[in-house]
């Protein structure tokens, strides 16, 4: 078996949740093959030969491939699966926006958001919000897969030596394309990959009062920020803070829940996260039903004492 995997990247440098499919085509065995596709990526092509258990990159560098729109990047991996068992990429915004246009063209079932392989052909996901595991078998020549990041722990990003291979690029389908970009930029961990991150819900009130609360605590932390949907739809933070089904699906080492009822929506995004701490002032928040340790008060008389006691 093969395996080929869509490595997510800025160019330079890959993003969080490559590492952690790698991992999930380790458990699925055989060999494994990067595809790395961008304009002026060669960079990332370099961080990509280096991820242990790779043994090869595949790298399509042109212009209609800059910012990775789905259209061009999804008939590019069709015309590659043929030559492999597995066709697979993180479950991230990108890889959820690729991924389902490669199985339907492909004519196969796409497997979405695996935490567990059973064996090359049946994998274990979540459902119902992540109250219910399912357990699927796919009879499918390829198998399209996305790989949920915090379900695998990540392999080695360095110590690998993948030979580098430059291919063809597909033709330019006109569909789309991306006429800007702005990214936010942060001193702060990013959200996915941070240890410990530090979120506020409705609770918090305003935008003022999360940042005056929350950015103290999680700078003593060395935290990242997130946020429950009520909080962002509420207009308190942007939504690439969002935390939950419809947000990040993270799982620290440190959760620290602030304001926060614990709708089952966000708790499928943070309850697989090692260490929970909940800050809410009603006793009977679902929160607490999944939360290591609680603090039943108000927030904002307990925010700035545990602050300052660190």
């Amino acid at each position: 078996m093969t395996i080929l995997i869509l490595a997510e990247h800025d160019s330079q440098q890959l993003k969080p949740g490559v590492t952690n499919a790698v991992a999930a085509a380790q458990k699925i065995g055989g060999e494994i093959h990067l595809l790395v596709a961008g304009n002026g990526c060669s960079g990332a092509a370099s961080a990509a030969a280096q991820v242990a258990g790779v043994t090869k990159v595949l790298v399509v560098d042109a212009a209609h491939y800059a910012g990775g729109a789905p259209e061009n990047l999804a008939p590019l991996m069709v015309g590659l699966a043929s030559h492999y068992s597995h066709v697979l990429a993180s479950a991230s915004a990108y890889g959820k926006n690729v991924m389902p246009r490669v199985a339907a063209l492909l004519d196969v079932a796409q497997i979405s958001e695996i935490i567990s392989v059973e064996s090359p052909d049946t994998f274990v996901r979540p459902i119902y919000a992540g109250n219910a595991f399912a357990t699927v078998q796919s009879t499918d020549a390829i198998k399209v897969i996305t790989v949920r990041a915090t379900g695998f722990d990540a392999v080695a990003a360095t110590g690998g030596s993948a030979a580098i291979e430059n291919i063809a690029a597909g033709v330019d389908t006109e569909q789309s394309k991306v006429l800007r970009q702005e990214l936010s930029k942060s001193d702060r961990p990013e959200l996915v990959a941070a240890k410990r991150i530090v979120s506020g819900g409705r609770g918090m009130g305003d935008g003022d009062k999360y940042r005056q609360l929350l950015e103290p605590l999680a700078d003593k932390l060395g935290a990242a920020l997130g946020a429950s949907r009520a909080a962002v739809d509420a207009g308190f933070v942007p939504n690439d803070y969002q935390v939950g089904q419809t947000g990040k699906i993270v799982a620290p080492e440190l959760y620290i829940a602030v304001g926060i009822s614990g709708a089952i929506q966000h708790l499928a995004g943070m309850k697989d996260s090692k260490v929970i701490v909940a800050i809410n002032k009603d006793p009977e928040a679902p929160i607490f039903q999944v939360a290591d340790y609680g603090l039943v008060g108000d927030l904002f008389t307990l925010v700035p004492q545990l602050t300052a006691a660190i």
